[in-house]
């Protein structure tokens, strides 16, 4: 049953506030700092944020992008992550409708938001992130909330670690060089937790082409070459939302061109 237009409405405000809580997650866990209190403050002169300076969205566009106590820029990052969750919160909503299933999947993709942006910007995953989301995408699955069972979920951290893990490895031996990052092994064992391992092989393809379309051709406007080194968190992240919304049509299409 397709839900109440207002309740859409709804889903999409929720998601706008919890993306401004994924902002003091982005900003403060890379730094270990509490991400409950002290309240929420401008990074350039400390001044306090004021509750109606805080509102998603509609604060960055009034005050033009500026702090309103020191007028310092702030980073267009924080309404691009608020209407993101926003956004995803209302396809969530719009698919499962009121089910644990929307609010667990809004739990998922709003940690694949929280990794994708810190990985940006400080090129790390945090571990406070990935071990928690891999427990709970295997508990989401023992307690029949996904369509996978927990023995693909299980399967899904097992191959999904397990395969970066050795790629990286063999990586290594091969080039002398660190080609992937822990954190991407955790990441993908996160994925395979939530969305099994038959999903995986899919995802990983698409994380690696749209990483070198579009990684590439950041690093060769940016004038750095190919060897630098790009963070592949984002993609794997975009990957994995690309097969949990669309993941059924690409399996009908690649069916389709094998018959």
């Amino acid at each position: 049953m397709e839900a109440p237009t207002f309740m859409k409405i709804v889903s999409f405000i929720f998601g706008l506030i919890l993306g401004s809580f994924l902002n003091v997650c982005i900003h403060r866990i890379p730094r270990g700092e509490s991400i409950v209190h002290p309240a929420s403050s401008c990074p350039r002169c400390g001044a306090k944020i004021r509750f109606y300076d805080n509102v998603p969205l509609l604060s960055y566009v009034l005050l033009l992008g500026r702090c309103r106590s020191c007028r310092s820029p702030i980073s267009p990052r924080y309404p691009i992550v608020e209407a993101l969750t926003g956004l995803l919160s209302l396809a969530l909503f719009s698919k499962f409708g009121p089910d644990p299933r929307y609010l667990f999947s809004l739990l998922f993709c709003a940690s694949l938001l929280v990794i994708s942006f810190i990985d940006l910007d400080h090129k790390i995953i945090p571990d406070y992130i990935s071990f928690p989301g891999i427990l709970l995408g295997l508990v989401g699955s023992a307690l029949g909330i996904f369509h996978v069972s927990w023995l693909e979920s299980l399967l899904g951290i097992l191959c999904g670690g397990g395969f970066l893990f050795l790629t990286a490895i063999v990586f290594q031996w091969l080039t002398g060089k660190q080609g992937m990052g822990g954190g991407d092994v955790k990441l993908i064992a996160m994925i395979g937790a939530w969305m099994g391992w038959k999903s995986l092989p899919f995802i990983i393809l698409i994380s690696s082409i749209t990483g070198i379309l579009i990684g590439g051709t950041g690093l060769l406007v940016a004038g750095k070459g190919y060897r630098a080194k790009i963070p592949f968190g984002p993609f794997l992240s975009l990957g994995a939302l690309v097969y949990f919304f669309f993941g059924s049509e690409i399996l009908r299409w690649y069916v389709g061109i094998l018959n």
